[in-house]
């Protein structure tokens, strides 16, 4: 699905199903260097069942058109438009590592849009080893693989994908390849810069859930002790053998705490 915001074409997917009706609106939003496609076990459930689901391309990512937008500040503002040019405000956000710091960001700053916030894979920041930094500036493809082969948690290394025949470490790969040329190199820069997000956790209002992979390498689960301090009681999940890419890895439990977190933040 393509919709125009501000002139500029944005891809999204729906589910398989309209946005028709009066149905809560859930927007679900990638980390660095992917793309809406992250979100497609959960985003299809939610469809059919009592939501009006979005998965967002962010700008210059996937089908979006670009450029790739330079700061998480903005990110969120972007996000806050996007939900609303999309008739799904006030809507639950939905994030992962990066994207949770846009969902944040968008909690923060436009309170209005926004009924419930679920940050995946988060931390209070995330510093971006300079050399993973300077692989994603060359272009080097070796960006992607530090990438997967850190990410993903143990029961990942060893297959058991929930998709028959797919393998998560090459999936993972071959997402961040096939990035628009300097997507993930900008993303990663926007994420290394962002020192905000324990000050924008203290400004939200709307009902927030954590889920945290007990075997996260890229944003260690004692990296987000103080986002959740300031966090006004969110809610903190905790699934055991994964890592950073929650919703891929276990993408059936990741579904069941996002329904319950939207049930118990209301329609």
């Amino acid at each position: 699905m393509e919709k125009l915001i501000a002139g500029h074409r944005v891809r999204y997917t729906d589910g398989g199903r309209d946005h028709d009706g009066d149905e809560p609106g859930v927007v679900l939003v990638h980390g660095a260097g992917g793309d809406r496609t992250v979100w497609q076990m959960q985003t299809r459930w939610l469809a059919h069942h009592g939501y009006r689901a979005a998965a967002v391309d962010l700008p210059g990512h996937g089908g979006s058109d670009g450029p790739p937008l330079d700061t998480v500040e903005t990110m969120g503002e972007w996000l806050a438009d996007a939900a609303e040019a999309l008739g799904l405000a006030p809507a639950h956000l939905v994030g992962h590592s990066m994207g949770s710091f846009v969902v944040l960001e968008a909690a923060a700053r436009r309170p209005g849009t926004v009924r419930s916030a679920v940050m995946l894979g988060t931390a209070g920041a995330m510093p971006v080893h300079p050399a993973l930094q300077a692989a994603a500036d060359a272009g080097d493809l070796r960006a992607a693989r530090m990438i997967a082969s850190w990410g993903v948690g143990s029961r990942a290394h060893v297959g058991g994908h929930a998709v028959p025949g797919m393998w998560l470490i090459g999936g993972t790969v071959s997402l961040l390849d096939r990035a628009p040329p300097g997507t993930l190199a900008a993303d990663l820069a926007a994420c290394g810069r962002y020192r905000g997000a324990v000050a924008a956790a203290a400004r939200v209002s709307c009902p927030v859930t954590v889920v945290l992979g007990r075997e996260d390498r890229m944003t260690p689960n004692r990296a987000a002790a103080e986002l959740i301090e300031a966090l006004d009681d969110a809610n903190v999940v905790y699934l055991d053998r994964v890592g950073h890419f929650l919703q891929t890895e276990s993408p059936i439990e990741v579904r069941r705490v996002i329904a319950a977190a939207l049930t118990a933040a209301g329609p």
